[in-house]
């Protein structure tokens, strides 16, 4: 169901000194705002699956996030906080006058979007949180949960080597690689937008905020939890998820039971990338909650 669709525009954002690049497709005052997740992607992978969405009378913008795609790529890590990253969603929204926006967050975007929520609520009509979570050490015992499907002795490996710091030796690699495959995109072809982003990963802002890989969290990040704070979300709220999904169906209920205004989804054939793994299910049901909430 979807395709690929050139962007109708590309803006330059600055952001502390830093550029940041946006892309737009249609226009119209019903905004859907992307954020990817990572981090450290670029967006294609989330852009080039949405953007055709203009034909449904939305104007999409993603953008690539500061340190990824062809955004200006800075090394200190000092820049790789979710709160200077909630900063620059403002200066976007605002530098392309975007107004009150349907904010999209996919996996790290989400708990970008949801951060970003809870300091400027009056910036959205809806949000959509997309196979992401709002508590990570619980999302940490998931993962954990997912692991131990692999075997006891595997999972022994794999802490030894996380143990050591050889994360690289073959044997890791095999047990992550497996673990991707069930738990981020169980489709044998990877999508070419998938591809493009997986292939120009800056590991900086990933290890620094998240960890080495999907499965270990070690970063700034690890202990962040914001179920309490969206308990008070007044705005409508979709999750989506994936029945396979690294960040899990547990994770899409614990902030389902936080949230007033909320719709949860769980797609039975996908992982963590539903817009690909099942878009005939997908789309139907973002753009139905989308043209419930326009404006």
């Amino acid at each position: 169901m979807w395709r690929e669709v050139e962007p109708d525009q590309r803006y330059e954002v600055q952001v502390d000194g830093h550029k940041v690049v946006a892309y737009g497709f249609g226009e119209g005052d019903e905004v859907l705002l992307c954020l990817n997740g990572g981090p450290g992607l670029p967006c294609d992978y989330l852009r080039d699956s949405h953007g055709w969405l203009k034909e449904h009378g939305l104007r999409v913008i993603a953008f690539d996030q500061l340190g990824t795609g062809a955004s200006d790529r800075p090394t200190d890590k000092a820049l790789w906080d979710i709160t200077r990253y909630v900063a620059e969603v403002e200066t976007v929204r605002q530098a392309l006058d975007l107004g009150r926006v349907h904010l999209l967050g996919h996996s790290w975007g989400g708990w970008l979007g949801i951060e970003y929520a809870i300091h400027h609520p009056q910036a959205l009509k809806t949000l959509i949180l997309e196979n992401t979570a709002g508590d990570l050490p619980h999302l940490s015992l998931e993962l954990e949960r997912l692991r131990s499907a692999l075997g006891s002795e595997t999972v022994a490996m794999m802490q030894r080597h996380e143990a050591m710091g050889t994360l690289e030796h073959p044997q890791y690699q095999a047990a992550i690689t497996l673990l991707n495959h069930r738990h981020v995109c169980r489709l044998d072809q990877v999508p070419a937008p998938l591809n493009r982003s997986l292939d120009d990963w800056n590991m900086g802002p990933y290890v620094t905020m998240q960890g080495p890989n999907e499965f270990l969290y070690t970063g700034n990040l690890k202990d962040w939890n914001r179920i309490k704070e969206m308990s008070g979300f007044q705005m409508p709220v979709l999750i989506t998820t994936g029945q396979h999904d690294e960040l899990t169906p547990a994770c899409a209920m614990r902030m389902k039971m936080a949230l007033k205004d909320v719709e949860l989804h769980v797609f039975p054939n996908s992982s963590h990338m539903p817009f690909y793994e099942e878009p005939q299910a997908y789309f139907p049901v973002l753009l139905d909650f989308l043209r419930r909430h326009r404006s």
